[in-house]
């Protein structure tokens, strides 16, 4: 076992910690619709689109120069992309408990020790990785997010993005369901027709809804829905003694509409230590088409831009394509000071091809 702190504890160990420890981790449901990527720099462009409707070709004479068409109602999205950095300190007493243990031959203990040092990194590493989920779960639900900060070094950070300012996704792509019409009125409410009528409408502009999104206490109203419950006793054979499971009403559901629905329920804790859902529990389901939306682009940080090229008291790796992990050697007090900071931000080329129904 090597003797000391700054030996045992660096960002490749932690990088390598990190790796083996989530190599078999399913991803969350935003890194499926939004890849990660890489750039340099922290600008970041896209372009963005609303019409999916083909335009027919104009009439033209013969011998006559054609005429020069309009891209139309496409736009290149220009915007800076959001720093976030964080550190935890080992210190003196970390590091006196290790040698009283590795002195006594308790390698076990030490061990234990080093693993608890390790996850301090890997719980920063997965704290970077809840930001652009937020962000990805935000932008096809409302098209927009807004970060802050704690202010807790006097130094405030807000990041507020929108991509939709002029509403024009939102007037298009979703419908606000009120009243009786509102799937928490499990007896009157009509899902499947609501349903049927994104997809008819996405239909209609050439784009092919294939799955959903929903929280858990969407879902609930779904099951609870008394037109779908009777819809389902009726068709099913012993109508009189049955069990609506979700799975039943999964399968009913894509049976009738032709598209599968995935229920999202993970949840994280925001700074102020408050559980939160990354996706809305209540009131919200959000209808996609196959493949991905678009990408989750990670910048370079300024750790990795001067520090991987050699710096001698500080060390530096990357994992999750863009999180850098960098461990700094203090020599009074004795310290080793473990940062993560990551550039992201997704880019949403397909936000024209998202629906969405809530109340």
């Amino acid at each position: 076992m090597a003797q000391s702190i700054y030996d045992m504890v660096t960002s490749e160990a932690i990088a390598a910690y990190y790796e083996t420890l989530y190599s078999n981790e399913i991803p969350m449901i935003g890194e499926t619709l939004f890849p990660n990527r890489k750039k340099q720099g922290l600008r970041l462009e896209w372009i963005k689109g609303y019409d999916s409707l083909p335009v027919a070709l104009n009439p033209s004479a013969f011998d006559a120069k054609p005429p020069l068409r309009d891209r139309g109602n496409i736009s290149i999205e220009q915007t800076e992309m959001p720093f976030f950095r964080e550190a935890m300190r080992i210190g003196e007493y970390d590091r006196q408990q290790l040698l009283m243990f590795m002195e006594s031959n308790q390698d076990s203990y030490a061990r234990e020790i080093i693993t608890r040092l390790f996850d301090d990194g890997t719980n920063l590493i997965n704290g970077a990785k809840l930001i652009p989920e937020i962000m990805r779960c935000k932008l096809i639900t409302d098209g927009k997010f807004t970060i802050q900060s704690q202010n807790t070094t006097g130094q405030n950070a807000l990041y507020d993005y929108n991509y939709d300012p002029k509403g024009d996704w939102a007037s298009k792509n979703t419908i606000t369901l009120s009243g009786t019409d509102k799937w928490s009125d499990h007896e009157n409410s009509n899902p499947i027709a609501d349903s049927m009528e994104v997809i008819r409408e996405a239909g209609r502009r050439g784009i092919t809804i294939t799955r959903a999104i929903m929280g858990y206490d969407t879902w609930l109203d779904i099951v609870q829905n008394e037109k779908i419950r009777q819809d389902m006793t009726i068709t099913a054979i012993g109508a009189n003694n049955i069990i609506v499971t979700d799975n039943m009403v999964m399968s009913y559901i894509t049976n009738k509409t032709g598209i599968s629905l995935q229920v999202y329920d993970k949840m994280y804790k925001d700074w102020s230590g408050d559980e939160q859902y990354f996706y809305p529990t209540h009131g919200n389901i959000t209808f996609l088409p196959a493949g991905t939306l678009g990408s989750t682009w990670y910048g370079t940080t300024p750790e990795e831009a001067d520090l991987m090229s050699g710096n001698t008291d500080a060390n530096v790796s990357i994992v999750n394509t863009g999180i850098a992990i960098l461990t700094k050697k203090e020599s009074l007090p004795v310290n080793v000071i473990t940062s993560v900071s990551e550039i992201v931000l997704p880019s949403f080329e397909n936000m024209n091809r998202v629906f969405n129904i809530k109340y």
